[in-house]
């Protein structure tokens, strides 16, 4: 059986990709001195956010995903990031290659949501890895890539920031149902609001001064 080694050496935006894309820089070596002819790679990239600390403003950012920090223990459990494959080409010994990962924006998928309430530091990514590969000395033959195959990884924020930023800058994206959806539309048609900016940061200000009242009602209450 081809004995694979499996480490990743770093990741860095894809600068001409046509939607947003990390290459995740692999090195694969093959331990029993075996001739890879061609490896069909795939790989499924897990976040492991339970080995990373976080900030306090991180911590309020992440309630939707993990609910009170006080439950943290039992929930802040793996997420699912992506799945990518790739063809590596023949190689004997060690390669040397980057696997193009794709990304979405896309607040209501977990893993764009984390990445969006993270202010800095490194995310903790665990990168599995199956397939088959083709080899022997002599002949051909295909042999699959085991499960327990994995290697990790410390995605710097910052990473992800500027690929995100690259391809949108100054904004983000909000999945509506279409009833909401239509809901606001009428909201900017009767107000001749001139953005959706305009509609939230409306819809916001009159939220905040609602609490705002409630909280001065509560106090007289007291009183």
């Amino acid at each position: 059986m081809t004995d694979l080694d499996f480490r990743c050496t770093g990741v860095r935006p894809e600068p001409f990709g046509a939607s947003p894309t990390l290459l995740f820089g692999l090195r694969i070596e093959e331990l029993d001195h075996q001739p890879v002819h061609a490896l069909a790679l795939r790989c499924q990239l897990r976040i492991e956010p339970a080995k990373r600390g976080y900030d306090p403003d991180e911590v309020d950012m992440l309630g939707d995903l993990f609910g009170e920090p006080s439950r943290w223990n039992s929930t802040l459990r793996p997420l699912q990031f992506a799945h990518a494959s790739l063809t590596v080409p023949a190689f004997t010994g060690t390669t040397h290659v980057d696997l193009p990962v794709p990304c979405t924006y896309d607040t209501e998928v977990a893993s764009a949501s984390y990445f969006r309430a993270l202010a800095r530091g490194e995310i903790p990514l665990l990168l599995l890895f199956s397939g088959t590969v083709f080899t022997g000395r002599g002949g051909f033959r295909a042999e699959p890539i085991p499960w327990h195959k994995e290697a990790s990884c410390l995605m710097p924020v910052d990473v992800w920031r500027e690929l995100i930023e690259s391809y949108f800058p100054n904004t983000g994206w909000l999945r509506l149902r279409k009833d909401c959806l239509e809901a606001l539309r009428h909201y900017r048609s009767e107000r001749a609001l001139p953005s959706w900016e305009r509609v939230f940061e409306e819809l916001l200000a009159a939220a905040e001064a609602k609490r705002a009242e409630q909280g001065e009602e509560a106090t007289k209450g007291v009183e």
